[in-house]
């Protein structure tokens, strides 16, 4: 896609065609835009199983305008049996496998609350018919993409002896081909389940029963009792005063903190060009500053040892932005972490906008799939240390480390921006990317998701801590980094997932909306 989209009546982005389509309909017969990311939300986790699930978690932002935006916290706790005994004789939680399957899941909660918010704005579509496509597609079958045949093969050897995995996804015990058609209906059966008898069905119903009772017998510390005890939380976002806007994100246990940090640093730092030395260079240096409050702030909000809006104000952006040195690089040796997620973005004829992010942390997260169920299982709790002392210590009701943070941008002029990316350690470093280029610098949207992407720090699994740039970068840029000192590795993609899912919308106070997909995703942008 080289042109930005553009719609009157609605728009949604997503990284897979169908679950960008699946929004837009209920866009069409008028839902609002809530709605049509529930739709999205569940259709995506039929369709993209190795990005997301409903096992997994989710974070949400919520725009209505005149208002400020609402945040919603989806993120499961640890289960009453996870502690440090129900791991005694290892020296971390295992990444793959019923024990890594320790979290509750959150984002169909996330859903139900989303629901609830949106019920404020008037007449409801059914929720019969915002799972309608999901369970559609479950039923039916849907095409493998290729980054799932792909992720399926690189990763096999941690995930096939996963409980319920090789059935579920694997064809007579080897990865399928791109095109494979995938059927789930366990999935199907349980969506339908839900739509019939509500969202709150998989905490406190016969859904919750099959789940805790499968879990249990595949040796998952989660319980039944565990999925009774959760519920999504609506929660203040953390926000960042720039020049001419404001940008929203959540707060812990997501990264969010490090997104808003980034851009509040970058424009302290006087860039005037963009796609330049300075552009790059000064990203990346925020990004360190960032990454290491992050690293010692961010954990379950119920134990923050430091108030996170504290690293927002400007004389703390200040501190930050006068430590950058623009000709030379800060050394990085510090580590990073992997995750899979799915973005996507969602505005209505009226103006309400959502931003929205779902994930299982790893490719297929723990591996496990619940055969009474077809539910795929995060292993988000593996983000938890073992060690008593460590930031983000394992406890039973805990909630883990997150690098989910979905983004939106209010302008002063009227503009509308949720925006944000899949990619672990990569998505605030994305966001700033498509940010910058974007409002800073005049690219228009699409090519600013389209261009050149750079990564500093691992994800999908990669242990280096390079920064990795795509190979369309100019040879003389790539130059002058590694002159200033950065350790740059330029890979072999001119569009390579390791730069992760990025999407943005903008709606203008004229009402139009323009939309902007990755071309490195399987998504389209859906308008009304």
């Amino acid at each position: 896609m080289l042109h930005t989209l553009t719609a009157l009546g609605g728009m949604q982005v997503a990284p897979h065609h169908l679950a960008a389509q699946a929004g837009r309909d209920i866009l069409r017969e008028g839902g609002n835009a809530v709605e049509a990311m529930v739709a999205a939300a569940a259709a995506i986790a039929v369709v993209y199983p190795h990005m997301n699930a409903i096992g997994g978690d989710g974070f949400w932002l919520i725009h209505e305008p005149g208002k400020a935006p609402v945040a919603i916290d989806a993120c499961g706790f640890a289960a009453g049996l996870a502690d440090r005994q129900f791991y005694a004789g290892l020296d971390a939680i295992p990444a793959r496998g019923p024990k890594a399957a320790l979290t509750v899941a959150g984002t169909v909660g996330g859903w139900d609350t989303a629901l609830e918010v949106a019920a404020e704005w008037g007449t409801a579509l059914p929720l019969s018919r915002l799972l309608a496509d999901a369970i559609r597609h479950a039923r039916d079958g849907v095409a493998v993409t290729a980054s799932q045949a792909a992720l399926t093969r690189q990763k096999l050897d941690g995930l096939k002896d996963a409980p319920g995995f090789a059935d579920t996804f694997l064809v007579d015990g080897a990865p399928p081909e791109t095109g494979h058609l995938l059927r789930q209906p366990a999935l199907a059966q349980t969506l339908e389940t839900l739509a019939a008898r509500g969202l709150d069905d998989f905490y406190r119903g016969e859904i919750a029963e099959r789940i805790g009772a499968e879990l249990e017998r595949v040796g998952s510390p989660v319980r039944t009792h565990d999925l009774n005890a959760y519920a999504a939380q609506i929660v203040d976002p953390l926000s960042v005063r720039l020049g001419d806007s404001t940008v929203y994100n959540l707060p812990p246990p997501t990264q969010g903190l490090a997104a808003l940090m980034i851009l509040g640093i970058f424009e302290r730092l006087g860039v005037s060009a963009g796609e330049g030395f300075a552009h790059v260079h000064g990203l990346v240096e925020a990004t360190k500053r960032a990454f290491r409050v992050r690293d010692r702030v961010v954990t379950d909000p119920r134990r923050l040892p430091a108030d996170p809006r504290s690293f927002l104000d400007a004389p703390a952006l200040d501190a930050r932005a006068a430590d950058v040195d623009m000709q030379v690089a800060l050394p990085w040796p510090d580590p990073a972490a992997p995750g899979d997620t799915i973005w996507m973005g969602a505005i209505d004829r009226e103006g309400r906008a959502v931003s929205f992010i779902q994930s299982v942390y790893w490719e297929f997260g723990s591996g496990v799939v619940l055969r009474d169920t077809g539910i795929t299982w995060q292993n988000r709790g593996m983000s938890f240390s073992l060690k008593p002392a460590a930031l983000n210590a394992l406890e039973p009701s805990r909630k883990p480390f997150h690098t989910l943070n979905p983004s939106m941008a209010l302008f002063d002029d009227g503009r509308v921006m949720p925006y944000g990316t899949m990619g672990g350690e990569g998505q605030p470093q994305t966001q700033a990317a498509v940010f910058t280029r974007y409002a800073r610098f005049g690219t228009p949207l699409q090519q600013a998701v389209s261009a050149p992407r750079w990564l500093l720090g691992r994800t999908w699994g990669d242990v280096s801590t390079s920064l990795k740039l795509e190979s369309r970068f100019p040879p003389e840029l790539v130059q002058a980094l590694r002159d200033a000192g950065h350790q740059v590795e330029v890979l072999d993609e001119a569009y390579s997932d390791t730069m992760g899912h990025a999407g943005a919308l903008v709606r203008h106070p004229n009402g139009l909306i323009e939309g902007a997909v990755d071309p490195r995703s399987d998504g389209v942008v859906a308008g009304v």
